[in-house]
């Protein structure tokens, strides 16, 4: 990427005059995301179901980094994401970034066509049982290499093409949709995204460790969904004005979520122009793997959608 194009990006990031390096979050990364939990709420449950506490969540996520290390996989590259059951998916995005690796949602695009745009051959086949998989390997993993905030997180391909999310986009996205719908720790909390998503990422992977929340299906306090829930995803984003208070815009250049309501999140600045939707903040992407695409939506300080 061209120095004048990583600037116009870095430009688009910045909300009036604060940079995204001026904003604190909680975390330096994901990955010291559930260090942080473990500090103090080791033994909180944090899945109702299978009765797995905080520990041994980060247990499973650090024999996960274990298998990743066997299977070949290195600081800094990508491996392609299927659905596994529910939590495996999950921990396995969480062992991704312990590694220092960076995790790829293939949605509908072809397989091949990812692994040759994504330089990878490294994928987790669907149905695979995770938990198998690990089982015999240690619960402590010392990382070679620890991401830092606005390293690659993770790339989805849910609009067709690659949309590149750092650590920081993923964290601030959360701390922000945290805000907006004002979820507090220990709130049961469900959501039923498939991780086919970078919404998935944040709300039902990040958010509910993040909090400090009790993920329940059966009996959820708040549930997320994209048709019958507490707060309603919605994708079209041409219709913003129409929003109730209740529905968040699922925008993944913007990391996950845009606005909830008419109001954009925290560190979002939004402007409904004749053609698009002008952007600004924290959560804007690192950008599209297409740099001629990225020449194209990042100017004038600002990402450029047309909707």
């Amino acid at each position: 990427m061209n120095p004048d194009l990583k600037k116009r990006i870095y430009q688009a990031q910045c909300i009036g005059n604060v940079e995204p390096i001026e904003y604190m979050i909680p975390y330096p990364s994901t990955r010291s995301l559930i260090e942080g939990q473990n500090i103090k709420f080791a033994e909180q449950v944090i899945f109702e179901k299978s009765s797995i506490t905080n520990l041994n969540f980060y247990e499973l996520v650090q024999q996960t980094a274990h298998w990743l290390d066997s299977i070949g996989l290195k600081p800094k590259e990508r491996i392609i994401l299927s659905e596994l059951e529910f939590p495996q998916t999950e921990v396995l995005l969480f062992g991704i970034w312990h590694l220092g690796a960076i995790a790829v949602i293939p949605a509908n695009e072809s397989l091949d066509s990812v692994k040759t745009i994504c330089e990878t051959n490294l994928m987790v086949k669907k149905g695979s049982d995770l938990f198998e998989a690990i089982k015999d390997y240690p619960t402590s993993f010392n990382p070679k290499y620890k991401p830092l905030l606005d390293d690659e997180a993770l790339v989805t391909f849910e609009k067709g093409v690659g949309i590149r999310l750092s650590h920081y986009n993923l964290l601030v996205n959360t701390n922000s949709v945290q805000k907006a719908i004002d979820l507090r720790s220990r709130t049961r909390f469900s959501c039923d995204l498939k991780p086919k998503s970078s919404a998935w990422a944040v709300l039902k992977a990040i958010l509910p460790i993040y909090c400090g929340c009790i993920y329940d299906e059966e009996n959820p306090e708040i549930r997320i969904s994209d048709s019958n829930g507490d707060f309603i995803l919605r994708n079209d984003l041409e219709n913003l004005s129409e929003f109730g208070e209740n529905e968040l815009a699922i925008c993944p250049e913007n990391a996950a979520i845009l606005i909830k309501g008419r109001k954009p999140l925290h560190l979002t600045e939004l402007h409904v122009k004749e053609k698009g939707l002008e952007i600004h903040g924290h959560s804007v992407m690192m950008g599209y793997l297409d740099d001629e695409l990225n020449e194209k939506r990042f100017y004038d300080h600002a990402l450029h959608l047309n909707i």
